[in-house]
């Protein structure tokens, strides 16, 4: 959530020339993570120049370019926590001098506290965000030295920060992190901080992933990275792996469509190398004792918490494992009983999320072995966790989730058999075939898109959505309705198909549309009879099925066709369809899919 970007460069980039333009671009990339308001802070012989604006970075844009020249600077995307969107509450943020400029991701939870002292000895406070109490510290604690005095402010600070600092008396930038991502490109005579990969990548491979209680230092042409204790630490120099070309949209109208259509790719990534010529899953995930493993608890948020959902069904089916699904945002609330015998499963695209970052450390506290589901390389989870499993989908820029979660249902199944075949229980050489087969069953599918987009127009008015499926199409089912009201604003509910007569059904008119999963698995019959229910009181029906069953034709002519396959696969051929749906939808009403009102791609805030 918020996107922050920072650089000093002494190339031909960035010496003599006016930073502003590689500032903007960051911040264009990172405008997924926060669009409700930007700002910028250049710093210039002396003194500070900045702009900041409410609304998108285009709107920013033209008042950066026309800032005075410079090489070092800060700037900041918003999603607002404290403080509506407006042109006071957007970051940079200053002191009472104006003098300091910082900004900032993250929630101070003791913000009203410290805003209180502060005031009485005399500070004035002009926004309402939580954010200025920093700017307003280090003022009170800056003797000349601004690490020093950022280190004091931080000491005093409860909650989750990434932050980017200029004090206009020193050429240098002070960022800091704990709990909110920070990545450090390193390049030729010139640094960039980011809160996201993506914003590094047109200047360097090389990045530095910040730990929390870690500070950089950027200075003239170097860097030094110290802990929150002061002491200078030596960090590893990693390479990220994609290029800046993955994340163009190359032609697509959106990311979200780009991203929807990469997926037969994606999964192959996911799958590659992981299942041997002697059908055996290899996953790197040694540093685990399965032999220990009495229980599986799973804890994600959202799209992720869906696939934790048919991870249960498919380990449990599967690999005989008892298994639990959380909320992270619950499971540290609820007092869980942990215990060495359990095995910790975190799911998370970008392995920063606030809540689930924050149930791995109760798990891990409480003894339990831990295992992440992760997309992004590097990420806090994937250096928190005893072992994981990369998804390999790619950068996903869309923030409504479309091919990591397919990779999350890939990587989840291969876990299940992964964990089957350490049981000893034998896994017929049929589903490895399937499994294999499985990104030209996703291909065949987005091949429907203009018979779903048909229906996408037909729908594009509706109220009200309730998408119903039983067993493994239950969770696929939550999903889809997540996925309308991601990206359409429109009510849609995920409903258990069997329990539609336990409250659903009192809804039931000719203007809420019920879609129905009614692929065939073992719970065929029982969905045809839901559908015959909703049909029989006057419901409309959307329906998803297998091929060329015409079983649904005296029930409704609005039919999305995808490819038979396993019943265990089923999830990943359906969702890529409900995603198809919610798009189109979507497009049709106007709104700018890969920017969501109100929702941000990563949520590192609780």
């Amino acid at each position: 959530m918020c996107g922050i970007i920072a650089y000093f460069g002494n190339t031909p980039r960035g010496t003599g020339k006016n930073v502003a333009p590689i500032l903007i671009d960051g911040l264009k990339k990172l405008e997924y993570r926060g669009y409700d308001s930007a700002g910028i802070c250049l710093l210039n012989n002396g003194e500070l120049y900045s702009a900041k604006v409410k609304g998108r970075v285009s709107e920013l844009e033209k008042l950066a370019l026309d800032l005075k020249q410079s090489n070092i600077g800060i700037a900041h995307t918003r999603w607002a926590t404290h403080g509506e969107p407006n042109e006071i509450n957007a970051h940079p943020h200053f002191d009472c001098k104006n003098e300091i400029a910082v900004v900032h991701n993250g929630i101070i939870e003791n913000y009203t506290t410290l805003k209180e002292i502060l005031e009485k000895e005399g500070h004035k406070f002009v926004s309402k965000t939580d954010t200025e109490v920093l700017s307003h510290l280090i003022e009170k604690f800056y003797n000349g030295n601004l690490e020093e005095a950022v280190m004091k402010t931080l000491e005093l600070v409860v909650g989750t920060f990434g932050i980017a600092v200029l004090h206009k008396n020193e050429n240098k930038i002070v960022v800091a992190r704990r709990g909110s991502p920070i990545i450090l490109g390193v390049g030729e005579n010139e640094n960039i901080i980011a809160s996201d990969a993506v914003a590094v990548l047109p200047y360097t491979k090389k990045v530095v992933y910040l730990n929390d209680n870690e500070m950089v230092i950027l200075t003239d042409g170097k860097y030094e990275i110290r802990n929150f204790d002061g002491q200078v630490l030596e960090k590893e120099i990693d390479e990220i792996k994609w290029t800046a070309s993955q994340i163009e949209k190359k032609g697509y109208e959106h990311f979200m469509l780009k991203e929807i259509f990469e997926q037969p790719e994606a999964i192959e990534n996911t799958l590659r190398g992981r299942i041997d010529e002697d059908l055996n899953v290899r996953l790197s995930i040694d540093k685990i004792d399965f032999n220990l493993v009495e229980r599986i608890l799973i804890v994600a948020c959202g799209t992720a918490w869906h696939s934790g959902l048919v991870a249960k069904y498919l380990i449990e089916k599967i690999a005989k494992i008892p298994v639990e699904v959380d909320y992270g945002s619950e499971f540290r609330y609820r007092d869980p009983i942990v215990s060495k015998k359990d095995l910790l499963v975190v799911i998370s695209q970008s392995g920063e999320t606030a809540d689930s970052l924050a149930a791995l450390r109760e798990a891990k506290n409480k003894g339990a072995q831990t295992l992440g589901i992760i997309n992004v390389v590097g990420s806090t989870v994937s250096r928190e966790v005893d072992a994981g499993i990369y998804l390999h989908a790619g950068p996903e820029i869309g923030v409504a989730s479309t091919k990591a979660f397919t990779c999350m249902l890939t990587a989840v199944t291969l876990l299940s058999l992964f964990l089957a075949q350490h049981k000893k229980i034998i896994i017929e050489k049929e589903f490895f075939n399937d499994i294999k087969l499985l990104p030209g069953k996703v291909d065949e599918v987005l091949k429907q898109s203009e018979k779903i987009l048909e229906i996408a127009e037909k729908f594009k008015d509706t109220k009200n959505f309730f998408f119903l499926g039983r067993g493994l199409s239950f969770p696929i089912a939550l999903e889809g309705a997540l996925k309308v009201k991601e990206t359409s604003y429109i009510h849609a509910e995920g409903y258990p198909a069997g329990e539609m007569k336990h409250g659903h059904i009192a809804l039931i008119d000719d203007e809420l549309i019920s879609v129905f999963i009614a692929t065939k698995d073992h719970t065929y019959t029982k969905i045809l009879s839901n559908m015959e229910e909703v049909h029989a009181r006057g419901g409309k029906v959307i329906a998803v099925v297998n091929g060329d069953d015409n079983a649904v034709l005296n029930l409704t002519k609005d039919i999305i066709r995808v490819p038979e396959c396993r019943e265990e696969l089923m999830p990943i051929i359906n969702t890529v369809a409900l995603q198809l749906l919610a798009y189109y939808i979507a497009n049709f009403k106007g709104i700018d899919v890969d920017k969501p009102k109100n929702l941000a791609k990563s949520v590192t805030v609780e």
